[in-house]
């Protein structure tokens, strides 16, 4: 049934455009797995560090998780939220909320108690899965927490318990899954939801104190993987290498979405770290991969072509920031098969502009690629309307991939569209004759490290508490690695002029804060710069550390 669910984001007329055209389709996540089972349903899709899967392997755990679930409670339209990291366990979890028709919450798993406690809060999650530990953190112990200060919060999921048990309210993933025939399994579940019902809320990473849950359809997360096939002449005999967290939506539509729709394999890299990201890529043939900038700038500069074998990969396309000159020309000097391509994406709206296999290879380098096929980009002014080639406005986005809300707030949904319909992002850019675009800045006051965007109102918002914090502004700084890192400009309460970075950090930890968002660098000043209505001026900030850490 097409566009079963109730919602205005598209009129009739577009919606009957997609499906005409092919960016939408009649089939749910798990309609599309169902399809490739038929076709090489002994074919291995889906591999990680410990675990490996073919296309029939994952539709069955998959159906029997829907029925664990179901008898848990989980129903049509639930929401459910998933904070694993890159392992295997997440394409059948994907799969089997699809099947199940409940909405899926992706969580990263770098998110603490803080952002994850307004998340479920703010997604009403009834049942979370989650891992028992991993990187030395107690998740487990965490939702304990939260499952009792949270009364919509119902049940925990653990995936790969050191200690596999069941608890009240707690239940191991292993206990969910039932034996028997797949065929009697089956038998117990209902018909699900449709293609265009809520599908999966995924939290931008906040350009605001809090993020936003972008809501999101079969239909528009498939679209974006259907375009980018396209664009990258992507086939069967790929074999896509994601590192970029599976639980956002660069991972969850290039690592997924991607291979699936193309009958071809993925492998997930649990953590990235470059020498091991190297392994995995030789082991498993790896040839495209879809990451931010930073991750090719790490790999490269471990790369030794007398140890490592990179010769399957045959395109990275790196996000989120301009791709530098040197790391093109580094890449083409120790991976001359390798082909760099520059993508620009928001939560919103998945892919925003590319670079394609089609493009000259210098595009890349001057821009940040051009609108995909049937989709409409435009740099608007303050009133929504398209300024002259070459000069600088808000990039705007209007086509089959966008969201169709920001759950729970009507108004900020509302703000992001023109009068004729394009999604403004926020994000400052130019459009030359030939339709390429180019980020220039941005009006959202985040600070982008390595690929994560970082709401720096959150951090000012928890310092603000601190006793030895009367004035805080926190910026960002270049960094040749990561993009940018983080850095806070203090005006001290009197008797704290001694407060130090070590002392902000732990107490950032204690308030639960992710540890990426921490300040890298403090600056202790007598006073801000202000404008006369009272705003401190960020950019003489941003200006003064630039110039700091820049070699004379």
């Amino acid at each position: 049934m097409r566009f079963a669910t109730v919602h205005d984001r598209y009129r009739d007329d577009e919606i009957e455009y997609f499906y005409e055209t092919g960016q939408w389709g009649e089939e749910t996540l798990f309609d599309l797995l169902e399809a490739q089972v038929a076709k090489r349903g002994g074919k291995v899709f889906l591999t990680d560090n410990v675990m490996s899967l073919t296309f029939a392997e994952l539709r069955d755990s998959a159906l029997r998780l829907a029925i664990g679930l179901m008898r848990q409670g989980i129903r049509t339209g639930d929401r459910v939220s998933v904070q694993i990291p890159n392992w295997a366990e997440f394409g059948v979890v994907s799969v089997a909320l699809s099947r199940l028709g409940a909405v899926m919450v992706p969580i990263m798993t770098i998110y603490r108690r803080d952002e994850v406690g307004y998340i479920l809060k703010n997604a009403g999650v009834r049942l979370a899965i989650t891992c028992d530990s991993f990187k030395s953190f107690s998740y487990r112990e965490m939702y304990q927490t939260l499952l009792a200060e949270l009364p919509d919060l119902q049940r925990l999921v653990v995936v790969r318990s050191v200690e596999p048990r069941d608890e009240p309210q707690i239940s191991s993933y292993e206990s969910l899954l039932p034996a028997g025939d797949i065929a009697d399994v089956e038998l117990e579940l209902g018909e699900g939801a449709g293609p265009d019902d809520p599908f999966v809320i995924v939290y931008s990473s906040g350009t605001t104190s809090r993020p936003k849950g972008c809501l999101h359809t079969v239909n528009t997360m498939a679209c974006a993987a259907r375009l980018l096939s396209q664009g990258l002449a992507y086939s069967t005999d790929d074999i896509q290498f994601g590192p970029s967290p599976v639980t956002h939506t660069t991972g969850l539509v290039t690592s997924i979405f991607l291979p699936l729709i193309n009958g071809a394999s993925t492998h997930l890299m649990e953590s990235w770290e470059p020498r091991e990201g190297l392994a995995q890529i030789a082991k498993f043939k790896c040839s495209v991969t879809v990451t931010a900038a930073t991750f090719l700038h790490m790999l490269l500069g471990v790369f030794d072509p007398a140890v490592h074998d990179a010769s399957s990969l045959r395109l990275w396309v790196a996000a989120g920031s301009p791709i530098p000159a040197a790391l093109l020309e580094r890449s083409a000097a120790l991976l001359p098969g390798l082909r760099v391509l520059s993508l620009y994406g928001r939560t919103e709206n998945l892919v925003t502009t590319m670079c394609t296999v089609a493009d000259d290879p210098k595009r890349s380098l001057s821009s940040d690629g051009s609108e995909l096929r049937l989709q409409s980009v435009r740099i608007v002014d303050d009133a929504g309307d398209e300024v002259p080639r070459g000069e600088e406005g808000d990039v705007a986005y209007r086509g089959a991939m966008h969201m169709l809300e920001y759950i729970n707030n009507a108004e900020e949904t509302s703000a992001l569209f023109t009068s004729d319909g394009y999604s403004r992002s926020g994000d400052l850019g130019t459009m030359d004759e030939d339709g390429f675009i180019r980020v220039t800045g941005r009006l959202k006051d985040i600070v982008i490290r390595g690929g994560l965007n970082v709401s720096v109102r959150q951090v000012e918002d928890l310092l603000t508490a601190h006793p030895a914090v009367n004035s805080v502004a926190v910026v960002g700084m270049p960094d040749a690695r990561l993009g940018e890192r983080i850095c806070c400009y203090l005006v001290p309460n009197p008797g704290y002029e001694g407060v130090t970075l070590d002392d902000l950090t732990s107490y950032l930890l204690q308030q639960g804060l992710a540890i990426q968002k921490m300040p890298e660098r403090l600056e202790i000043v007598d006073q801000m710069p202000m404008t006369a209505t009272g705003k401190i001026q960020k950019h003489f900030l941003r200006a003064d550390i630039a110039a700091k850490i820049t070699p004379s």
